[in-house]
């Protein structure tokens, strides 16, 4: 899950309209959250974002992928950004508030007991 410094640079500048975007790396990637929400990850210089039942038909209708670490059959809730959007700030924060507002959905379900 290899990220260039210059990808993460890039991503960093395209979202800085957003404001409160911090970024640490992990797992060989880079994680990226707005106001303590994670939202993002970027994994071998690309960027997926939190995905939910309510937006995944908005990064399905867009051809976007869904995050598959290891190249394992389990995807994970973060699918790839459009190829459109890393171009246009304007359009990749509409893109990345989507990430945002799953990351908040998630955050206050309730935790299932087992």
């Amino acid at each position: 899950m290899a990220v260039s410094t210059e990808f993460v640079d890039y991503i960093l500048e395209q979202l800085a309209p957003l404001g409160g975007i911090t970024h640490r790396r992990m797992f060989g990637g880079v994680g990226l959250s707005r106001q303590e929400l994670f939202f993002a990850l970027i994994a071998e210089d690309t960027l997926y974002l939190k995905v939910d039942d309510a937006n995944r038909a908005d990064f399905e209708a867009a051809g976007c992928e869904p995050f598959k670490p290891f190249g394992g059959d389990k995807a994970m809730s973060y699918w790839s950004a459009p190829l459109e959007a890393l171009e246009d700030p304007d359009l990749l924060a509409a893109w990345a508030g989507k990430g945002v507002d799953a990351a908040a959905r998630a955050r206050t379900k309730p935790k299932r007991k087992t």
